[in-house]
């Protein structure tokens, strides 16, 4: 276990959850499910997994004050704030050279900061053989969720032959990801078997990843090559990604290097998982009244069925008389939308960027 690490990929805007997610508070540093912080969630979830001073945290600069007060048991020098995004692929690189400096070649696992899952000790026990798998073979590993319903806004990966077991888990070849389905394709994977939600939860070796970005991706390899190089000669990371990592390319992981890669295999999870990634999520994880009306914070409804509402503490939300609305309100901006229209928020969130800087 001491030898074992976690990076947490904790970026990103959230602008899905607008209002209540912005700039420098996106949606892993709000309770969205729960009365924590998703990633103080994600970071307690670790315990007994690997040590606390062995997780990482890859956020931007804009966040790394508000990731550290909202996770105070991480330590400062393994929180990171990117000068720039990149997209996932330079995160993950990123994380294997910091990884590397840390422990050789120290199998570490590579994580979502805003997932919900309630099942922790089946989610260290996955994660456990997903270790054993990365250090006892040259693979790169994920975990695959077992879908309960034909998801359209999930990628997948589709399960090929069964190459051997770890802690009596099998562990099985990727043979395709598959990208977002329509809801009829989706429905078939879900009739065939065999295919799984892709939930963006890695487990490898930094040799490993390194040399499959190196390989399918060598214009970000060079420029991580460059990176290591600076901070190496200089002893100063921040000075090295201030000067470098702007110019790293922008691709994300599954594309740059999992669509391409050999040796990519699943383990299948057995615990709960949501990626929570658009408002109607939120009514999973609440009770409804008898008209399907689901509040988290208070309010009232009357004549009305089928709303989700969230306000925080202290506002009440009142509905009389509608149906199938997402009302949202947190501190100076309320958004009110059809549930048909949830997916359009983050382009609403861009609109009023536009028309109100201060707002986003």
């Amino acid at each position: 276990m001491s030898n074992r690490f976690v990076v947490i990929m904790a970026g990103g805007r959230g602008e899905r959850f607008w209002p209540q997610s912005r700039l420098t508070r996106p949606k892993h540093l709000l309770p969205i499910v729960g009365d924590s912080p998703m990633l103080a969630q994600t970071v307690d979830r670790l315990k007994g997994l690997v040590p606390p001073e062995n997780v990482f945290v890859i956020t931007n600069k804009e966040q790394r004050d508000a990731v550290l007060e909202s996770c105070p048991a991480l330590l400062p020098e393994r929180v990171i704030g990117e000068p720039e995004g990149r997209d996932t692929a330079a995160a993950v690189g990123l994380a294997a050279l910091l990884v590397d400096q840390e422990a050789k070649d120290a199998a570490f696992a590579l994580l979502p900061a805003d997932h919900v899952i309630e099942d922790g000790e089946g989610f260290r026990s996955v994660l456990t053989s997903s270790f054993d798998a990365a250090e006892q073979d040259d693979y790169l590993v994920t975990i695959g969720i077992k879908p309960s319903f034909p998801a359209t806004g999930y990628g997948y990966l589709s399960q090929g032959e069964e190459l051997n077991k770890v802690l009596n888990r099998p562990v099985s070849k990727v043979d395709r990801f598959v990208e977002k389905p329509n809801l009829t394709t989706a429905e078939e994977y879900l009739s065939e078997g065999g295919y799984f939600w892709n939930a963006g939860m890695f487990v490898w070796r930094p040799s490993v990843i390194l040399s499959a970005i190196e390989k399918h991706a060598p214009v970000l390899s060079a420029g991580l090559k460059e990176l290591q190089a600076d901070f190496t000669s200089t002893g100063s990371l921040l000075g090295a990604m201030e000067k470098v990592y702007p110019k790293l390319e922008k691709i994300s992981v599954d594309f740059a290097v999992m669509e391409k890669a050999e040796g990519v295999v699943m383990l299948e999870s057995d615990f709960d998982w949501d990626d929570v990634g658009e408002w109607p999520a939120i009514e999973r994880h609440y009770p409804a009244d008898g008209n399907g009306n689901v509040f988290k914070g208070e309010g009232i409804a009357v004549d009305s069925k089928g709303n989700l509402a969230f306000s925080e503490q202290g506002h009440c939300i009142t509905l009389l008389g509608v149906e199938d609305l997402i009302v949202v309100q947190s501190g100076d901006a309320t958004m009110v939308c059809h549930k048909d229209r949830a997916q359009e928020v983050k382009e609403l969130a861009r609109k009023v960027g536009e028309a109100h800087p201060d707002l986003t």
